[in-house]
């Protein structure tokens, strides 16, 4: 039996669902599903009732979980305290428009954890990253996950969340979205990333009129043609060394803005990988300090 089934297990305990475990442990329901019948084979026994139309956990369910989380725990502390180094060589991608957050504080970090450790970095975008992840030709990389959840084969760890905002020239004074579009062209972000496609579903279901459109697939230059008043774009929020240099007026978008996952995936093989590990907790802990600075500095 794998040790994921009783992690997916607590995922269901904690969610209420299946889907909603599956969201959290970024599978699908139906493999979900699937590992509690393994488990409930294991057992020779049930571990829910299914007379509903939502599968309840039973008190056995409550025990296996309450017998393997302190047990889980334990292993995880073992395998962090081993006296073996981390090394090796671990080929990264990370998509442009995070370079500037993310590169400085994973370095810094994995060389004062894991001096011995080589990060080897790739420039991409989000798709063509994870299809290197996929063909084996890099080891992780830190993208924008779709819509759809992405592929069940790799490995999604969701890292940060970012709210889509309407970026306008500094001099525009209008109040909302619809009347900066019928001022402005629209200058979108590539239509083929997620982040692009997330935009054009947005202003498709919101702004009844627009003006003009130009697409480009860089988001610093979009930033620089926005400044300079020759369109308005959603995109994430510009990194602060770019609004140093090309000043823009940001706009939220409300409940409806969307929001853009970004994940770091791998290949599901490279769970006991500890090298890949290593670059996971760094990452993690590289964008829960940039997550606290936004969320201070917005206040």
């Amino acid at each position: 039996m794998k040790l994921e089934t009783f992690h997916t297990l607590e995922a269901v305990l904690q969610t209420g669902t299946f889907a909603a475990a599956a969201g959290q442990m970024n599978l699908t329901p139906s493999a979900v599903s699937m590992q509690m019948k393994q488990l409930e084979q294991y057992l020779g026994k049930p571990l829910f009732d299914r007379s509903g139309l939502q599968a309840r956990p039973n008190r056995l369910a409550h025990e296996v979980s309450d017998a393997m989380r302190q047990a889980l725990l334990n292993l995880e502390a073992l395998r962090a305290s081993s006296g073996l180094a981390v090394e090796g060589v671990v080929r990264v991608g990370v998509i442009e428009s995070l370079q500037p957050v993310v590169l400085p504080g994973l370095l810094r970090h994995l060389r004062e954890r894991h001096p011995r450790l080589e990060l080897r970095l790739v420039r991409g975008r989000s798709s063509t990253l994870t299809a290197a992840v996929k063909a084996g030709e890099i080891d992780a990389a830190l993208v924008a996950q779709p819509v759809d959840g992405g592929s069940v084969r790799l490995r999604w760890t969701p890292m940060l969340r970012r709210e889509l905002v309407l970026i306008a020239p500094p001099g525009a004074t209008e109040g909302n979205a619809g009347s900066l579009f019928r001022l402005y062209d629209w200058i979108r972000y590539d239509r083929h990333t997620v982040t692009g496609a997330m935009a054009v579903q947005y202003v498709n279901s919101h702004i009844p009129e627009i003006r003009g459109t130009l697409e480009f697939d860089s988001a610093p230059a979009i930033v620089a043609m926005v400044h300079a008043g020759l369109g308005v774009s959603i995109v994430q929020t510009p990194d602060p060394v770019t609004l140093q240099s090309y000043p823009v007026r940001i706009v939220r978008l409300g409940r409806a803005a969307p929001v853009l996952t970004l994940s770091m995936v791998t290949r599901k093989t490279d769970d006991d990988n500890r090298s890949v590990e290593a670059v996971r907790d760094a990452m993690r802990m590289t964008l829960g300090t940039f997550q606290r600075q936004s969320v201070a500095a917005a206040h």
